[in-house]
């Protein structure tokens, strides 16, 4: 089995690419070739391994329930002929990999797919993986966070197999659903996965920087599995060579990685190159011949350090936004029912709506976490809790901090969390300790100690010291890093506590001092029952923060105390020239504590007519629909759609464009703009009045090609800037296309394509087209195409994202 810490393993390269230059036919299904040639993929296996692979992945990449549906054979005996073939090349040596690739379909909120059916779909991956001899689990080219969790839960739930994790990211260092390098390893980290890593995409120069980052963001194992570069759409063939791959890798050894080999584009050539010149030891810039380096010969003591400390900060996180604990770090309190009368009821009442609101709010005010807390009595809190996280990472990509007494609720929270949470709490109770710490140790979350036992809060800062210490001690003997153990030394309110606020503040010191952990207080009980409670809130908060909290519980729609934490973190230089502290009130009026605009309540709480830019902006659909319900009380139908919902969908689209916003919030303000859209056609269709379509389109993935995640994206995008859209689906034969564009006069197809193979599907496409309908224009994508070859082909328009759809989209029918 895999021993990081006595060899470096290699790899092996790619098998899609390599099969396709045997002769796989164009949308022809790889994995089925398992079954029907198992001595080609046996041959092909066979090569790696003479080349120097220590690990070869079996064929399983695309076999899954969805991609394999309708094949003819059962998903059980396509996965088992793979790993055979696999195990038929092997030498007793060579460990076999069950290769576990995306499911092809986009999960919620950004799609249709519940977590939960990917959970399954995946666990049926899994079982039958071990079941016939998998040595090990590798899952690989994700993009979505969420759905690598469902993976590693099925992985690990199901199979005693190690667990491999690696994600593809663009140059810009997310994937292409946003999540970032630093989420992947703070979430996968606290999933216990065996190692992690980056694969396909970019070629070996461009993810050096990346996988430098990775480096340093984890203590795991890291393997990289670089493209040969890029492909020529005109060839297929890949421009770096296997010397030059070799060489480029070569690199990697200085940052310590743990497995190299290669992805799409790279044969066996390249691992032998890979091995032999890691064994010459010949400088990857000079040439010259230095100690060689025997890849089975490193250890981890001959391994260079990471950046030194940075694995061991404290990251929470969502799937896009990542929060270090390095700063005073808000969390906001305002979803929690106690004291919340309005709160309260809409959690009886299922009015999420209310609560997205409370969200929404606490994130325009500056929380960099929010806290979730549903307990009201007779409500099921197994069921709504999970529910309410889902509908806020739907709409905020702030991490959360999951709070609740109940052990079920919070592991039915945390299973559906996409990222790393907090878990508020446990205390110093033996039993509380051993109920939720190994769902907080499963789930990769941080957690908050509350220093109070079965005898309640103690009087003295030294005995709530010692239930601290407890409490790190058992979640360090599960496993659970000192790093993610946050203390909370509790406020007790000064009106019948007074000598006690000074305890707080002791044992807070006492905790950061000689453990070293970060601290949480809820602020806000301090002042209960006293009159002037900003005051008593803001000057204890400031105290706090003297002695150590890292992390207050705080409503930061509250001015006066998100004032004190700026000022608190600029006067001791933590805010380096005081850059968010002007900022925020740079424009603000001397001696005023409120800054220049300053966040609105939301219509909910106000009572106010909430602005339609801002609710579509934030994906809160209902609060869409009210507000296009409001301008159609004072404005026609189509001066709503234009001067309102287009322009709102704009801004949204700038923003990621700039990569200030990601996919899911887009597709997330898509849905909210879709209601509104609905509405509208209800009312014109009521009233006999035509639809307010701005011109038909027609869009498919090409023939040979079953790859439709960016068509439907696109899809999504366009019927939401008003253009009817008629969906031919994926691997659509070329006749399909012509018929669709005749018998509906089409002014505009769009075509789709992600494997180099189907190039040629495209092109003949476009020319059989053009022939039957010669005005007939034409927008591509797809990781493959270039703009050169996109022009090559006769397309009118290189489209990289939906954005760029939508615009030419526009210029096609004058819009």
């Amino acid at each position: 089995m895999l021993d990081f810490s006595k060899k470096l393993y290699l790899l092996d390269g790619g098998m899609g690419t390599t099969l396709q230059q045997s002769g796989l036919e164009p949308g022809a299904s790889p994995d089925l070739l398992s079954l029907t040639d198992p001595d080609l993929i046996t041959s092909i296996h066979r090569n790696y391994i003479e080349a120097g692979s220590d690990v070869v992945y079996a064929n399983t990449f695309g076999a899954n329930r969805f991609k394999l549906e309708g094949c003819g054979y059962r998903l059980e005996e396509v996965i088992d002929s793979a790993v055979k073939a696999a195990r038929a090349a092997c030498d007793g040596q060579t460990l076999v990999a069950l290769d576990v690739g995306p499911l092809g379909e986009l999960l919620e909120p950004m799609g249709t797919l519940a977590f939960e059916e990917a959970y399954d779909a995946f666990a049926q991956v899994m079982k039958q993986g071990e079941a016939s001899g998998a040595d090990l689990i590798v899952i690989e080219t994700m993009t979505d966070l969420y759905e690598v969790k469902a993976a590693v839960l099925a992985a690990k739930e199901n199979t005693d197999l190690p667990v491999l994790v690696s994600m593809t990211f663009e140059e810009s260092g997310r994937t292409f659903t946003g999540t970032s390098i630093e989420c992947m390893a703070a979430a996968l980290e606290g999933l216990g996965v065996d190692a992690v890593g980056i694969n396909c995409s970019l070629g070996p120069v461009e993810i050096l920087p990346l996988a430098e980052k990775l480096c340093s963001l984890t203590s795991l194992p890291v393997f990289i599995k670089p493209n040969a570069g890029l492909p020529d759409p005109r060839t297929g063939a890949y421009d770096i060579g296997p010397e030059e791959f070799a060489r480029a890798m070569e690199q990697y050894l200085k940052l310590g990685i743990s497995m190299a080999g290669g992805c799409c584009g790279t044969t066996p050539e390249y691992i032998r190159k890979m091995k032999e010149l890691f064994a010459s030891g010949k400088s990857a810039q000079n040439g010259e011949t230095e100690k060689p380096i025997d890849p089975a010969e490193l250890t981890a003591e001959s391994e260079p350090a990471k950046l030194a400390g940075s694995a061991e900060q404290s990251v929470i996180c969502s799937a896009t936004r990542a929060v270090t604990i390095d700063h005073v770090t808000v969390i906001g309190e305002r979803i929690n029912p106690t004291g919340k009368k309005r709160l309260k009821q809409a959690l009886i009442d299922q009015d999420y709506d209310y609560v997205l609101s409370q969200a929404i709010e606490q994130v325009d005010a500056g929380a960099q976490i929010l806290d979730v807390n549903v307990g009201v009595p007779d409500i099921d809190d197994v069921k709504v809790l999970p529910m309410v996280v889902k509908q806020i990472q739907a709409i905020t990509d702030l991490p959360l901090q999951i709070d609740s007494s109940n052990p079920a609720a919070i592991e039915a929270a945390l299973r559906v969390y996409n990222g790393k949470a907090i878990v508020n709490s446990v205390n110093g109770e033996e039993k509380v300790l051993e109920t939720i710490l190994p769902i907080v140790k499963k789930y990769g979350a941080a957690v908050v100690g509350l220093t109070l036992d079965e005898k309640g809060i103690p009087a003295k800062a030294e005995e709530r010291f010692a239930i601290a210490r407890r409490i790190l001690d058992k979640a360090v003997s599960m496993g659970i890093p000192e790093k993610d153990v946050f203390i909370d030394c509790l406020t007790l309110t000064a009106s019948a506590q007074q000598a006690e606020v000074t305890e707080t503040l002791k044992a807070m010191r006492m905790v950061k001092e000689q453990l070293g952990l970060h601290t949480v207080l809820g602020v806000s009980n301090i002042s209960f029952g006293l009159p002037c409670r900003p005051l008593i809130n803001r000057t204890f908060l400031a105290l706090a923060m003297e002695n150590g909290l890292d992390l207050p519980i705080i409503n930061p729609n509250d001015e006066d105390m998100m004032g004190t934490i700026f000022a608190f973190e600029m006067l001791h230089n933590r805010d380096k020239n005081a850059e968010a502290f002007i900022e925020r009130y740079g424009d603000a009026a001397m001696g005023s504590m409120s800054r220049s605009g300053a966040v609105s309540q939301p219509a909910a709480e106000t009572g106010k007519e909430i602005d339609l830019f801002y609710a579509l902006e934030k994906g809160m659909k209902t609060e869409t629909i009210h507000a296009v319900e409001a301008l159609l009380e004072k404005v026609d139908e189509m001066t709503v759609v234009n001067d309102y919902l287009i322009p709102a969908l704009d801004q949204v689209g700038q923003g990621f464009e700039k990569g200030t916003i990601f996919l899911p919030q887009m597709m997330q303000a898509a849905t909210a703009a879709q209601g509104g859209f609905e509405l509208i056609k209800d009312r014109l269709a009521a009233s006999g009045r035509s639809n307010v379509s701005k011109g038909r389109v027609a869009i498919a993935t090409v023939k040979g090609d079953i790859h439709d995640i960016g068509k439907n994206i696109v899809k999504v995008i366009m019927e939401n800037y008003g253009f009817d859209i008629i969906d031919l689906g994926r691997d659509v034969p070329v006749e399909k296309v012509v018929e669709t564009v005749i018998e509906n006069e089409i002014k505009l197809v769009g075509l789709s394509a992600l494997m180099t193979t189907t190039l040629k599907s495209m092109e003949e496409t476009i020319a059989a087209v053009r022939k039957a309908a010669p005005d007939c224009r034409f927008i591509v994508g797809g990781a493959v195409l270039t703009p050169d070859y996109a022009e090559k082909i006769g397309a009118d328009y290189y489209c990289k994202d939906a954005m760029k759809s939508v615009e030419a989209a526009r210029e096609v029918f004058g819009i």
